[in-house]
């Protein structure tokens, strides 16, 4: 029989061990995507954004407790044709000056098969915030191109939003109502030292 001094020492050791912690990847935006389509009357126009940033966890053992934050600049909203981006931000549409970033702060990861998840989130964009769900890839990780760093792949990540629902409303008959949104993204991994 194990002596109960020595069962409440062992104890209080495993106690003192700090819990395993989840692994913290920040987007590399220039390796990242977040692009749009959406209808122009009997055509589409594609866009994107172009200046964002946010954080990973991955907790590879419990995929459950993983999460996301991102935030995207509204006004690095770019469709090629200076014009036609000078109207989207403004109070038209995106209206950057009045709300300057798009952000989503995930609440739920559930892997659904086999490298497939499917995140949950509240998704705010033009002061209007709404859960959304959406599908998207973990393609794994694998040693950077600088010495000794990791990055994780997340991508073919899709998902469809209504403008009207978030108070954009201009031109309806010209600008299609459904935004299709497209996210590819790679992380690097943050050094233990770096999270401190």
């Amino acid at each position: 029989m194990r002596h109960p001094f020595r069962v409440l020492l062992a104890s209080l050791a495993l106690a003192a061990l700090p819990a395993l912690a989840q692994d913290v990847y920040k987007i590399d935006p220039v390796h990242s995507e977040v692009s749009f389509k959406v209808g122009h009357l009997l055509a589409k126009t594609s866009g994107r954004f172009t200046k964002f940033n946010g954080t990973i966890k991955v907790d590879s053992a419990n995929i459950s407790k993983s999460s996301v934050e991102v935030t995207i600049d509204s006004a690095s909203i770019t469709t090629d044709n200076e014009a036609r981006d000078k109207h989207l931000k403004s109070p038209d549409f995106f209206d950057v000056e009045k709300f300057p970033t798009v952000t989503f702060k995930s609440t739920s990861v559930k892997e659904v098969a086999k490298g497939k998840l499917e995140v949950t989130g509240d998704f705010t964009m033009h002061g209007v915030t709404k859960r959304i769900t959406f599908p998207i890839t973990n393609a794994g990780t694998q040693p950077g191109m600088q010495p000794g760093s990791v990055v994780a792949g997340f991508v073919d990540g899709a998902l469809s939003l209504n403008r009207s629902e978030f108070g954009i409303k201009t031109f309806p008959g010209v600008v299609g109502e459904t935004v299709a949104i497209s996210l590819n993204v790679e992380a690097g991994k943050v050094s233990a030292s770096a999270k401190k």
